[in-house]
């Protein structure tokens, strides 16, 4: 059996690790999660872009031990709560560019879900952009680079039940097509 990696993708605040743990309880698979945000906590938020393509990689590695768990495992889905392609969009955010290591990153994920803006922000004291100027400057980022890098999404709107259905239904579609 191939195992279907799953990416959870977009800005701060549109309840990414949330709907992961929600999704792994319901599909019975592991959520790796973000590895920038034990980062953060760890040594804040003041950092530059060699700490970026840190975490990116540190997140690759992490990520792909996981779905490699998860193929021995005979498990069909592993979730990841960011992977490098969101540290991209962060560089961009935060410098208006990117390392080359970004550019050259191609493990992608086989499913990404983009989670859209439409819950409001909450300030943890990590996150960063806020304001609606910022978090759909940062939503057309992130969507701009799944599109630049062809990769498969399904965009992820609504609220509680229904973001989770969304959810569900994009990985069912995935997974078995339109004949559902």
């Amino acid at each position: 059996m191939t195992t279907t990696r799953i990416c959870l993708h977009g800005p701060e605040s549109t309840g990414k690790s949330t709907l992961g743990t929600r999704l792994a309880a319901h599909l019975g698979c592991e959520v790796v999660p973000e590895y920038g945000r034990a980062y953060c906590e760890a040594h804040g938020t003041d950092i530059g872009m060699a700490e970026l393509v840190h975490i990116a990689q540190q997140q690759d590695v992490m990520n792909r031990a996981a779905a490699a768990r998860a193929a021995e495992l005979d498990i069909r889905q592993v979730l990841f709560d960011t992977d490098p392609l969101i540290t991209a969009v962060w560089a961009e955010m935060m410098f208006g560019q990117r390392d080359p290591w970004f550019d050259s990153f191609s493990s992608y994920a086989d499913l990404y879900l983009l989670l859209d803006i439409d819950l409001p922000f909450v300030d943890d004291g990590l996150r960063v952009y806020g304001s609606p100027e910022q978090r759909q400057r940062f939503f057309d980022l992130c969507k701009a680079e799944l599109d630049r890098r062809g990769v498969p999404y399904a965009l992820i709107r609504g609220t509680g039940d229904a973001r989770f259905d969304a959810a569900l239904r994009a990985i069912d579609v995935s997974a078995f097509g339109d004949n559902l």
